[in-house]
């Protein structure tokens, strides 16, 4: 059963917003998916003086950067020229940015996000927990494509970073199509002591059960502030071209407090990962 037949991809004014845009038409193709492309960015800040008695004004929002919208729109409109596929144009004006992009993707069935490039002064109107907040919001899979390095919507190698959860059961469940696909499959699962039947076992049955039969296992990392950068060696030393693992955090006091493993891959992961909460 295809269960990608939804693709929500964002788009900003980076350069990196077209490889993105590519990566989402190519799995789009792929699955037979209909693709909205939404160009989600916060407008700007227009300082204003204070009001008389010396009581403080509210800032008014400006407008969207054009040279970024412009931007977008060129990328969108040449993979047009490139590929005859259903791909929709769509774009917010003026409002909440990451709010606005949780009710779009709450029709989804997967959202594009891109990692953000602290060098890449054109990311600095969106958000920047926008990715793990919409992640969060929307409850969706999210497929988060790094700064750099190149992407591909078939990898042949997939790394699964698997904990009792349902978080992970989610991204596992969520991500099959990919994994189907793939030439090898790679299972890492956190240890657990009060699990009685070892997590493996399951893990196997379960994707037998979808059609994935030869998988690699590999020793469990431990639960720590470190387990993030183990999974990203790992994934370099088996060559995975995508991470598949749930994502942990929650909000307090409109504050995003993130699992250190989910931190760490939204940072500085180089391969994509495929996320959900």
């Amino acid at each position: 059963m295809n269960t990608l037949r939804s693709i929500l991809v964002h788009l900003d004014g980076t350069e990196r917003a077209e490889v993105r845009l590519r990566l989402a038409h190519r799995l789009a193709a792929m699955h037979d998916s209909a693709l909205t492309a939404l160009f989600a960015v916060s407008p700007s800040v227009l300082a204003v003086l204070p009001l008389m008695g010396g009581i403080p004004s509210m800032p008014m929002a400006g407008e969207v950067d054009p040279d970024h919208r412009a931007h977008a729109a060129a990328v969108f409109e040449r993979l047009l020229q490139d590929h005859a596929n259903r791909s929709d144009w769509r774009e917010l004006r003026g409002e909440p940015v990451v709010e606005s992009f949780i009710q779009r993707a709450l029709t989804c069935d997967l959202m594009v996000l891109g990692q953000r490039n602290p060098r890449d002064v054109a990311g600095f109107d969106v958000p920047g927990d926008f990715v793990e907040a919409v992640m969060l919001g929307s409850g969706k899979p999210a497929l988060i494509v790094p700064f750099a390095g190149r992407v591909s919507p078939k990898p042949e190698k997939v790394l699964v970073a698997w904990r009792s959860t349902r978080e992970s059961a989610h991204a596992l469940t969520t991500a099959l199509p990919m994994l189907q696909a793939a030439k090898e499959v790679h299972l890492e699962a956190c240890a657990d002591s009060e699990d009685p039947v070892p997590p493996m076992s399951r893990l196997r049955d379960y994707l037998r059960l979808h059609g994935i039969g030869q998988v690699q296992e590999h020793r469990a990392l431990e639960d720590s502030r470190h387990a993030g950068q183990a999974l990203l060696s790992l994934a370099g030393k088996i060559g995975a071209g995508l991470i598949v693992m749930g994502g942990y955090g929650h909000s307090r006091a409109r504050e995003l407090v993130l699992g250190g493993a989910t931190r760490t891959m939204l940072e500085s992961a180089t391969v994509p990962v495929w996320m959900a909460h």
